[in-house]
């Protein structure tokens, strides 16, 4: 029987089709004004993919800030939750689970059984987030996706002092036009730490524990990774698709209500 997760976020929605531990469809769309015909949407492309009709779907869990806007969603559960039953699916292994979202992070520390022990949010500041890679990406005018591979030719990171976004993006502005300037590459390097020194302190905020899995769009990030790695001294968990995380979760929640 199939099941269905639906994370509904600031940036993105993510969809999750489920037959026993067999992923019929995965599904990644831009989220707009309205919830719930983003969801719609999503479903429908995850349906098509799966060669499935609604009808066949035997329940639907939805999770992530926008859980409420899923009228046609069975149960609604935590994104803590739905990200926890995530990694521990993927990665029994994992004890700390860091999510970096566009504009919000998670930090969540769980048991051998893959039981939430403590958690932790950042909401109210974009500097460890997507959206600030974004705006970076934007003012430096290289592509999002390039962001990590350029930052790894740095000869050494230039440090960002400013902790808040706003400020930041002006110190980069003025380390671009400093003479002689600093090397973008470098600028870069600078960033990613900054924004792993951010998500490392939220992760510690829950005791953090070997061993690490991170999820979200900024997982998606190289540059990310290879900082994180550099301050744990040891490899990061980091799925084929770190965008996803909850929403196979959320499947996950909505296969165990059906047993």
């Amino acid at each position: 029987m199939a099941v269905a997760g639906i994370d509904v976020g600031s940036q993105t929605t993510k969809v999750v089709i489920l037959e026993a531990d067999r992923t019929l469809a995965a599904v990644i769309l831009k989220t707009g004004e309205s919830g719930a015909s983003d969801a719609s949407q999503a479903v429908e492309e995850a349906l098509r993919q799966a060669s499935l009709k609604p009808e066949d779907l035997r329940c639907v869990v939805s999770t992530g800030t926008g859980r409420k806007s899923v009228p046609f969603a069975q149960k609604q559960r935590s994104t803590v939750s739905c990200l926890a039953k995530g990694a521990h699916f993927l990665y029994p292994q994992a004890r700390t689970v860091l999510d970096a979202g566009a504009d919000s992070s998670t930090s969540i520390r769980l048991s051998a059984d893959g039981t939430v022990e403590d958690s932790a949010g950042n909401e109210r500041c974009a500097a460890n987030g997507g959206v600030f890679l974004d705006a970076m990406s934007r003012m430096l005018r290289i592509p999002l996706a390039e962001l990590g591979a350029e930052s790894l030719k740095a000869t050494g990171a230039q440090m960002i002092s400013s902790t808040c976004a706003v400020f930041a993006e002006s110190e980069v502005v003025s380390l671009v036009h400093r003479d002689p300037p600093v090397p973008i590459a470098n600028i870069l390097a600078g960033i990613h730490e900054s924004v792993v020194a951010r998500l490392f302190g939220l992760a510690q905020r829950v005791g953090m524990k070997s061993e690490l899995m991170m999820s979200g769009g900024v997982s998606k990030n190289i540059g990310i990774i290879r900082a994180m790695e550099a301050r744990l001294g040891k490899p990061v968990l980091v799925p084929e698709d770190p965008q996803i995380v909850g929403a196979l979760g959320a499947a996950l929640i909505a296969q165990h209500g059906l047993a």
